[in-house]
């Protein structure tokens, strides 16, 4: 089971085309620097772009306007509580410009797979008891490669980033993959990197110790 190295990707970033979406495929894939995005009925489809878009824990930028969401603890974070929850709200989110889901009923069951074993991780947002907002994605190392994120209540998901990468930091991680621009993530203090310069950052973060496990004790302390 291998992969076309990852600088090996088309203009538009395609990477390969196949596969099967188990769990050790896809921890091969987030290691080299891969991930797949595919719409229903499609083959699977494997993506290296580049440029890539990433933010650095310590860039992280929290506007005027979101600080009042934290001083008045206006919701509450969990980790890894709901995670089939979440990525489930994720794949039914409306998204500007898709008329449908790349998160498909396959890839909910992988992913959920993934958590079970320690690598996947989801960001809860609570309002009282209801969940509002979050976000899941990967761990591996100093680097969490984020997926997905979805919002019932206005700002609910990007308390839940914020959350997330100031836990991050405390932790030692040192990137977060966001893989596509995206006008959220830029405001919150995404860049894009060279797909050359992504790659080098994960060779080094492979030779790391990778500790899977589940956030709920960990991230809440």
């Amino acid at each position: 089971m291998i992969f076309p190295h990852a600088s090996l990707g088309d203009p538009d970033g395609l990477l390969a085309i196949g596969g099967d979406l188990s769990p050790s495929r896809l921890l091969l894939a987030y290691k080299s620097g891969i991930f797949p995005w595919f719409n229903p009925g499609e083959l699977y489809l494997w993506w290296s772009p580049d440029p890539r878009f990433v933010l650095f824990p310590a860039d992280l930028k929290i506007s005027k306007s979101m600080r009042p969401y934290f001083n008045q603890e206006k919701f509450t974070v969990r980790y890894d509580t709901c995670f089939k929850e979440v990525i489930t709200q994720c794949s039914q989110a409306l998204r500007k410009g898709q008329k449908g889901t790349w998160i498909t009923d396959e890839m909910i069951a992988s992913y959920t797979k993934l958590h079970e074993m320690g690598w996947a991780h989801s960001i809860e947002v609570f309002e009282e008891d209801r969940l509002v907002g979050g976000l899941y994605g990967l761990a591996m190392g100093e680097v969490f490669f984020g997926e997905s994120m979805f919002s019932k209540v206005s700002n609910a998901s990007k308390f839940g980033f914020i959350s997330l990468v100031q836990n991050l930091i405390k932790h030692g991680y040192t990137l977060i993959d966001c893989q596509q621009e995206t006008q959220h993530l830029k405001s919150l203090g995404g860049l894009c990197i060279s797909r050359d310069a992504f790659l080098e950052k994960m060779e080094i973060n492979n030779k790391l110790q990778h500790k899977p496990g589940k956030w709920t004790s960990l991230f809440e302390k």
